[in-house]
């Protein structure tokens, strides 16, 4: 118990501190660079920026992926269709293909919808989801405003849970305890990958879901 409560509490300060970076730092995020590996899009989760995924982009680019995050989310608010679309929007204005798309909590189930629903041209190879509510979060229930498209009856996360074809292309990484998600984020058919960590957010600077993330990318295309 103790060490789940220290975990809780330095996941905030992870949160604190990232909030402090899009202050400190600013709202533009990074050049995709020209690395010759696999494209990466960036999705944060709801009421998050692009900085929460810095130490991941900085990785993957360090791996030679061109890194692309996407600026127009914003804290990311809008609902999950709405975002799925404004990323094949991007995808298709830079002709981005082969597209490994990592996604942070409500991230992931953008990168889902955009797999199921968006994705007619078949850009994305893989989605590496962390700490993704796939079944939905009773939570969400009890929350304000747009967390509140979390619970497990919205029709979104319905829809999402019954759409299982691109589930074998889908690395599903998750904290053994994370205090948003009661449940699990593991996905039946998917890659499902627990490391021994504590929290929501922290683990996005973590050493063990950055190699996994490196580790997953750089998987060729099935």
């Amino acid at each position: 118990m103790l060490e789940r409560t220290g975990g809780v509490i330095r996941d905030y300060g992870f949160v604190a501190r990232s909030r402090w970076r899009s202050i400190r730092i600013g709202s533009t995020p990074p050049d995709p660079g020209t690395g010759l590996a696999a494209p990466v899009l960036l999705i944060p989760g709801v009421f998050e920026t692009w900085h929460y995924l810095e130490a991941i982009g900085d990785r993957l680019a360090a791996e030679g992926h061109p890194v692309h995050f996407l600026q127009r989310l914003g804290l990311n608010r809008n609902p999950i269709e709405e975002t799925a679309s404004l990323v094949r929007e991007h995808l298709e204005e830079l002709d981005l293909r082969d597209v490994v798309i990592v996604g942070h909590s409500k991230g992931g189930l953008i990168g889902k919808q955009l797999m199921t629903v968006e994705d007619h041209e078949e850009r994305i190879a893989r989605l590496i989801a962390i700490n993704t509510p796939f079944p939905g979060s009773p939570l969400a229930r009890y929350a304000i405003s747009a967390w509140r498209e979390f619970a497990p009856e919205r029709p979104v996360i319905r829809s999402l849970a019954q759409a299982t074809e691109v589930n074998g292309r889908i690395v599903s990484i998750f904290s053994a305890f994370d205090q948003y998600i009661p449940g699990s984020s593991r996905l039946e058919g998917a890659t499902n990958v627990q490391l021994p960590l504590v929290g929501h957010f922290r683990v996005l600077e973590h050493p063990l879901v950055l190699d996994e993330v490196a580790r997953w990318a750089a998987e060729p295309r099935h």
